[in-house]
C-alpha cells in the first residue's frame, strides 16, 4: 500500500469511528446504512462526483456548495450531510470512498456479518457464491457475505480474503510457484 493510501486510510478511519459512534448513540445505524449503500453507488455511476472529490482545481467553497447539494438531493441523514460538510471544508473529500468502505466493515460487524473478497477468473454461479458464503460462514463462525470480482489474469480456481486471512488457490500463483522452485533448481 503506498503511503498515500495509508494516510487516507487512517483519515477516513477516525471519520468513520466517529460517524458510526454518533450514528450508534443516535440510534441511527439503518438511516447510516442507507447512507453509505447509496453513496456507494453513486460514486460508482457518476464521474462527475468522483471529480469534485479528487480534483484540486474546486475551491473548499465550491466543493462544500456542491457536497451539500449532493447530500440534499440524495436526502441524506443529518449526520452524513453534516460529515460530508465538514471533510470539504477540511478539503478532505479524497477520503470519502475509504471512508465508506471502513463504514460498510463496521456495520456488518454491528450486523454480526463479515465480508468476503473474491477473486474469480469468471464471475461465479449462484449456486457456486451460495457454496462458498455457506463453507465460509462454517470456517468464521459468522455469516459471511461474498465481494467478487472477476479477474481473468488469475486463470482458473480462487483468491478469497476474509478479514486478515487471504487464500489463494488461483492456477497463477500456482504456476508462479512452480516457476519459483524451478529457478531454485537450475
Amino acid at each position: 500500500m503506498s503511503e498515500t493510501a495509508g494516510i487516507s486510510t487512517s483519515i477516513a478511519s477516525r471519520y468513520a469511528t466517529a460517524v458510526f459512534d454518533l450514528a450508534k448513540e443516535g440510534k441511527a445505524i439503518k438511516a447510516l446504512e442507507a447512507d453509505v449503500a447509496a453513496l456507494e453507488t453513486a460514486i460508482t455511476d457518476s464521474a462527475e462526483l468522483r471529480t469534485l472529490l479528487t480534483s484540486p482545481l474546486y475551491s473548499r467553497d465550491q466543493q462544500g456548495a456542491a457536497i451539500s447539494a449532493v447530500a440534499k438531493k440524495m436526502k441524506l441523514s443529518e449526520t452524513t450531510s453534516n460529515v460530508m460538510a465538514l471533510l470539504a471544508s477540511k478539503r478532505r473529500l479524497f477520503v470519502l470512498p475509504q471512508l465508506l468502505n471502513v463504514l460498510q466493515d463496521m456495520l456488518a460487524e454491528e450486523r454480526g456479518e463479515v465480508t468476503a473478497e473474491v477473486t474469480a477468473a469468471k464471475k461465479l454461479t449462484k449456486a457456486q457464491a451460495e457454496k462458498l458464503a455457506k463453507t465460509l460462514t462454517a470456517q468464521v463462525g459468522k455469516s459471511v457475505t461474498i465481494k467478487e470480482t472477476v479477474d481473468a489474469s488469475i486463470i482458473g480456481g480462487l483468491i478469497v480474503k476474509v478479514g486478515s486471512k487471504m487464500i489463494d488457490t488461483s492456477i497463477a500463483s500456482k504456476l508462479n510457484a512452480l516457476q519459483n522452485t524451478m529457478k531454485e533448481v537450475g
